[in-house]
């Protein structure tokens, strides 16, 4: 039986660095700026690259050939995720005010669940299962609450804050993006490191195919985690952002 380190040592067939029993990756130390040192998550930056690229492929791809007579495969799947992003949106928000927000939303489903599906292949690591990542997309949302409420309500959804209990007011409001980044972070992470314990119970197989049959054993539930996970974080943005917008605050 191995522990979840060396695991992680047979796995890293990239030779990123790894601090054992860290919870984010080892840094790329990029050198020094006026006494300062510039370090970077290695494997988050590349894993959110990798990303990335599938992303813009998937969008161009699904894009390029567009036909509304006849709706190609990754056409259908494009589709399919924005009429829910906009059925989603226009249960909570007036479909004026939630207009341009569609399209956050949208890319938020698209990147949040490649990003939490690209664990599952072997030797490859989900973004969102380090804290850094999924802290900078509830960051986003929590701008956007701010951006769209003053947009519509021109600043009156900020009457909230005029109450007896503001010290609870702002807590609540701080609280929206840290519980956003870290219940997707927990639950990817998580599954992450099940898998990798899976691993250290098959000893001497850990490194057959980089981790793939701890990863198939896993497959199915981390799949529906990943999913579900990705649903919750675009739902609670949508209901953030749409009770900020809301007509009671006219």
């Amino acid at each position: 039986m191995l522990t979840v380190d060396q695991v992680e040592q047979l796995l890293n067939v990239w030779h990123f660095p790894i601090t054992p029993g860290a919870l984010i990756p080892g840094p790329w130390h990029w050198g020094k700026i006026g006494g300062f040192s510039i370090d970077v998550d290695a494997k988050t930056m590349v894993m959110t690259w990798i990303t990335m690229v599938i992303v813009a492929v998937f969008g161009v791809a699904a894009t390029r050939r567009m036909d509304i007579r006849k709706p190609h495969g990754l056409q259908n799947v494009m589709e399919m995720i924005y009429e829910g992003m906009i059925n989603l949106t226009h249960q909570s928000m007036d479909p004026v005010k939630a207009a341009p927000f569609i399209s956050v939303v949208t890319t938020f489903f698209i990147f949040i669940l490649f990003s939490n599906m690209l664990g599952l292949v072997p030797t490859l690591s989900s973004p969102t299962a380090d804290y850094q990542t999924t802290l900078a997309l509830g960051l986003i949302t929590f701008v956007l609450i701010y951006v769209f409420g003053f947009r519509f309500t021109h600043g009156r959804f900020m009457r909230h804050f005029l109450t007896p209990f503001l010290p609870l007011t702002i807590i609540e409001e701080l609280a929206k993006p840290i519980t956003l980044a870290f219940r997707l972070y927990g639950n990817i992470f998580a599954g992450e490191m099940l898998i990798m314990v899976l691993l250290g119970l098959l000893g001497g197989w850990v490194h057959v195919f980089g981790g793939f049959i701890a990863s198939v054993a896993w497959l199915a539930f981390s799949i529906f985690v990943g999913f579900i996970q990705t649903f919750i974080f675009v739902m609670l943005s949508i209901a953030y952002v749409s009770a900020a917008v809301a007509e009671e605050h006219h």
